[in-house]
């Protein structure tokens, strides 16, 4: 099931819905938390609403260096545990809004990743615990980052946090097998970064029980999975698109940066 977040006509109170071939059925809630959900009723053409990111989190929380050959090619050795890190709230655009360049960096970058959506609260989840239930699905993150503020202030909140450098979308994928699909960042349609989740150094169940031990994940909460090698710049002009296969592909043009 592919569950969107979007705008229909000039309503400006976003609904979410569930896809189904050219249309949208409207639901009544989001697909997570206590209250439930269900199908209103109401069924809108696609070509009539604007997608937004799928999710409005309290937080997003990634994972660094997940892949080894993306360790390697930045000059940094495989963690030992998961490298976690924060991206604001408002760092997230959806599919089709543009990621903006910043005048505080000379060096902005790609990084294609598979999101993890959380649909149940998890806190403190034991090795028994099946953490892939915690999930409502899956989508795409782009986890644009500031390659030179990254470098220069060792830690990672200034260059991962610009507004817009957290796009996400297209929709959530309800039903995928995380264990081994193919993720990819083209960068005007040239393919820059492939690599299939087998290779993550940690496995997208671990990274879910490890997070719910440092931090209560709520419903709705973004992960971004880690990104494999070939990150590279973006320029003003450039079309990013992050492909999971199962999912689907997230687009988004690239402005220069605000005057």
């Amino acid at each position: 099931m592919k569950i969107c977040r979007f705008l229909e006509g000039t309503s400006r109170v976003p609904r979410f819905g569930i896809l189904e071939g050219d249309s949208i059925a409207e639901t009544s809630n989001a697909p997570w938390g206590a209250q439930g959900w269900k199908k209103t009723g109401q069924t809108f053409a696609f070509s009539n609403v604007r997608l937004l990111a799928p999710v409005n989190p309290s937080k997003i929380v990634c994972v660094g260096r997940n892949y080894a050959a993306h360790a390697a090619e930045l000059g940094n050795d495989v963690p030992k545990e998961p490298l976690i890190f924060l991206k604001p709230p408002s760092s997230v655009v959806g599919p089709g809004e543009p990621i903006v360049l910043t005048k505080f960096s000379n060096r902005v970058e790609h990084e294609g990743e598979l999101g993890l959506v959380v649909g149940k609260r998890a806190a403190q989840l034991s090795d028994s615990d099946e953490a892939l239930s915690y999930l409502c699905g899956c989508t795409c993150v782009n986890d644009v980052t500031a390659r030179d503020l990254q470098k220069a202030d060792v830690q990672f909140t200034r260059a991962k946090g610009f507004d817009t450098f957290c796009p996400v979308g297209p929709h959530i994928e309800t039903e995928l097998n995380v264990a081994d699909v193919r993720v990819e960042c083209r960068v005007n349609e040239a393919v820059r970064q492939s690599g299939r989740t087998s290779l993550m150094v940690f496995s997208p169940e671990f990274i879910v029980r490890w997070i719910s031990r440092m931090m209560t994940l709520e419903p709705g909460d973004l992960i971004a999975t880690g990104t494999p090698a070939g990150v590279g710049p973006l320029v003003a002009g450039d079309t990013t698109e992050v492909s999971v296969e199962g999912i689907g592909v997230l687009s988004n043009p690239v402005h220069p940066a605000r005057a």
